[in-house]
């Protein structure tokens, strides 16, 4: 495999990303926000953040005609924002919907998207010129839980979506006016509005984290939290599948997957790194991982005699590593598309959850907490301290921090005349254990 290309852009979880089609510019789901980044040179820098959620954005999606862009978020709103001369114009988006939105993703005609929710419910939206709004049908039964993941078959009427209720199911979303009729398939024939084309179960019936349609549109794939991989072949319509295969890993669960071609499978998610799963209709394996592993051996640092006895001491044995190889510290939250030709994959992208933690002599240090030592109160128990061995993620050194945080007074048990005299004292921190800080 080519060598990735990797951009750290913040110090924060990123839910979702996508690529505009000539790939300059980089949209991002970071907490309330979506960040626009422009690639300059081999950098992406920050260039404009679309801001209209009162809450976390869980998905953003561009189209790759139009440039448009949709997000939706735990505020149970969608929005979908155009560039004009003054900037990017947001238009709310009628969901309908009383839980929050999970996901997004647009038709490959451009013509409508479909939102996911909480509210087990897919709301498939499109935009009503008479009235110059977008509006949404809903598709409902049978879901009976929280839709997770979504994917357009190449018809843009087909619509796969996964769910915490185990099941992955396959819709038509097929819309008078909006749409073409489709083709005749294995999916079905006659494609009314909310008819179920498929419903499988795997299993184990564990949640459904990723699905995904091959470029043909013949196949299904979807990824479950019991670490498997189904690959689903249809026959005929109203007819159980001519093959329903699944894989067993011994993998962390995939959350994201893509296909490269008809007989490989992309597929990414809490093992921080992505794999490739080959095979056909007679059956399914596991071909490996796609990381270039670090080397580990030109990676050892020496290490003092003082150390070496202190790893001994609290961790049996001499050395303590805990980065991974991969490029992916944390777990892979999304793995699309980035190039492809024919149906094959040349290029894909992928993004991570990352933790950060802030306020070292004000920087940003991307580290790991590998284990708290000490946690005492000050002597007013208005503030408290812990120390914690941790080590830099980056530069994969350790490090001692001592991390302090206020306390409300009322939780520690003293009454409103003891709170008043301690505030009218001078400011007191002096530690309770403060001889154990010295002795580290």
């Amino acid at each position: 495999m080519a060598s990735s290309e990797v951009h750290h852009l913040f110090h924060a979880p990123i839910a979702d990303h996508s690529f505009s089609q000539d790939k300059g510019t980089l949209a991002v789901a970071r907490d309330s926000s979506v960040e626009l980044y422009q690639l300059a040179g081999n950098k992406f820098s920050l260039q404009d953040e679309l801001k209209g959620h009162d809450k976390t954005v869980t998905s953003v999606d561009i189209a790759p005609n139009s440039g448009r862009i949709v997000t939706c978020s735990q505020d149970r709103n969608a929005y979908v924002w155009e560039r004009t001369a003054n900037g990017w114009k947001p238009t709310l988006v009628l969901l309908r919907i009383n839980r929050a939105a999970t996901f997004v993703r647009w038709s490959p005609s451009e013509q409508k998207f479909a939102v996911g929710s909480g509210a087990r419910v897919i709301a498939v939206c499109y935009f009503e010129e008479e009235n110059d709004w977008w509006i949404s049908k809903h598709l409902k039964k049978p879901i009976r839980s929280t839709i997770t993941t979504l994917a357009w078959h190449p018809n843009s009427v087909l619509l796969a979506a996964g769910s915490t209720d185990s099941h992955a199911r396959v819709f038509s979303s097929y819309i008078k006016g909006i749409d073409e009729r489709p083709e005749p398939s294995a999916w079905g024939e006659r494609l009314p509005f909310n008819t179920v084309c498929g419903e499988f179960l795997n299993n184990t019936a564990g949640w459904i984290h990723g699905v995904a349609f091959s470029p043909s549109g013949n196949v299904l794939a979807f990824s479950s939290h019991d670490s498997s991989v189904t690959v689903v072949y249809p026959s005929a319509p109203d007819q159980p599948p001519r093959a329903m295969l699944n894989i067993n890993t011994r993998l962390l669960p995939f959350t994201s997957l893509i296909w490269n071609g008809e007989s490989e499978i992309i597929a990414g998610g809490h093992d921080c790194e992505v794999y490739r799963l080959q095979g056909d209709e007679n059956g399914w394996q596991l071909a490996g991982s796609l990381e270039n592993k670090r080397d580990q051996a030109g990676a050892a640092r020496e290490e003092s005699a003082l150390n070496m006895f202190r790893q001994m001491d609290l961790r049996g044995q001499a050395q303590s590593n805990t980065r991974l190889d991969t490029v992916h510290q944390n777990t892979i939250s999304t793995v699309r598309v980035y190039e492809e030709q024919g149906g094959h994959v040349k290029r894909f992208s992928r993004s991570a959850v990352v933790g950060i933690a802030e306020g070292i002599q004000g920087r940003n240090w991307e580290v790991k907490v590998d284990r708290q030592l000490i946690e005492a109160e000050n002597l007013c128990g208005t503030r408290c301290h812990c120390i914690v061995l941790a080590h830099d993620i980056n530069k994969n050194t350790p490090v001692m921090l001592k991390i302090s945080y206020d306390l409300d007074p009322k939780e520690s048990g003293l009454r409103d005349h003891d709170i008043e005299n301690i505030r009218q004292q001078p400011p007191c921190e002096a530690l309770l254990v403060s001889s154990l800080f010295h002795s580290i």
